[in-house]
């Protein structure tokens, strides 16, 4: 097994940097415990970042390697708003995937919340893969992002994504958008990779090229876990998943989501929630007339619950108005939005 580098101390490291050092610390610590399985000869594993702008299909990337739904989807940019990490446990390899929010320009304290974090991610892991639209010619956003990793030792694969999404293209335009990331590839020196998270298309080759610059390494989590997020984490995503949906632009991102009680009886699991906007005109939109709309919210999320815990949920929502909360580090520290320094 080759030796991984030494862990840098506290202060010369970010919070993320600390996290995943202290989780393959507490790996080998628990493999020793038999807690989790020893890894087999020659097996490898390590963190995936997956970097890119907004929109480009990282969390359906994510959730079709892993096999199961663990991150939010949908047409609106910018959805995913923290680290969220899937598993991937194969018979060579652990990919731990950590699914970054788009890196974009911020126009609120919550945009630079979600922006840094992404950002403190790129140097933590082991390996990255810069995810682009296969369907959109090489722009400003992808070209801020390569500059982000010019100093970035870590291996570095470049995705294009959404590549079944090209039926209607040209060919002279399809040539200009490969020629274009060919030449981002190659300037950079990074491996690049051409597929579809939507129908799996280059997936399995996508899966081997991770596996291949991995270090060979532990089982960090048990084989059978697909997050190390818990189920409450989740709950509450899939509710401003539904309301992203089902709103649109009248509500696009000025929605937070707590999980304030889970109950689990026998035979129904009972989960009360709180939906915060920042505005009382938000709230109108948010219910509905006649309360439909949030009646529509509350009937999908709990049929996504019920097939996350596999048994029957009752959910009850509640909505409450929080001025200018993305404007605030308090307000947003209460809501689950942490800061990597």
């Amino acid at each position: 097994m080759t030796d991984r580098p030494q862990p840098a101390t506290p202060n010369d490291k970010s919070v993320v940097e600390a996290y995943l050092s202290a989780q393959k610390e507490s790996a080998a610590q628990d493999s020793g415990l038999g807690l989790i399985p020893a890894a087999p000869e020659g097996f490898r594993s390590g963190f995936v970042g997956i970097i890119g702008r907004p929109n480009v299909g990282k969390s359906t990337l994510m959730n079709q390697l892993i096999g199961q739904k663990i991150a939010i989807v949908s047409p609106v940019p910018q959805t995913t708003r923290n680290r969220l990490q899937g598993i991937l446990t194969t018979d060579a390899a652990q990919m731990i995937f950590v699914d970054t929010p788009g890196i974009h320009k911020p126009h609120h304290k919550l945009g630079e919340v979600l922006v840094k974090n992404a950002q403190s991610a790129i140097g933590a892991v082991d390996v990255v893969l810069f995810v682009v639209d296969g369907m959109e010619i090489v722009g400003g956003g992808d070209k801020f992002i390569a500059e982000l990793l010019i100093n970035v030792k870590t291996p570095i694969i470049l995705g294009v994504n959404k590549i079944d999404a090209r039926t209607d293209l040209t060919p002279s335009h399809i040539n200009a958008i490969d020629r274009g990331y060919q030449e981002l590839a190659q300037e950079h020196g990074w491996e690049l990779i051409n597929f579809s998270a939507v129908t799996e298309t280059g997936l399995p080759e996508l899966q081997t090229r991770l596996t291949e610059k991995l270090e060979l390494g532990p089982y960090y989590y048990p084989p059978e876990l697909v997050t190390d997020q818990p189920e409450r984490f989740i709950m509450g995503e899939l509710i401003r998943e539904q309301i992203i949906l089902l709103t649109r632009e009248e509500l696009p991102h000025s929605v937070a989501v707590t999980i304030d009680r889970v109950q689990e009886d026998a035979k129904i699991t009972r989960v009360l929630a709180t939906i915060y906007i920042e505005r009382d005109s938000q709230k109108g939109i948010l219910i509905g007339k006649g309360g439909q709309m949030l009646k529509q919210i509350g009937s999908n999320a709990r049929e996504q619950m019920q097939k996350l815990i596999s048994g029957k949920v009752y959910l009850e929502l509640f909505v409450k108005v929080q001025p200018k909360w993305r404007q605030s580090g308090l307000r947003l520290a209460e809501l689950g939005y942490r800061v990597d320094k």
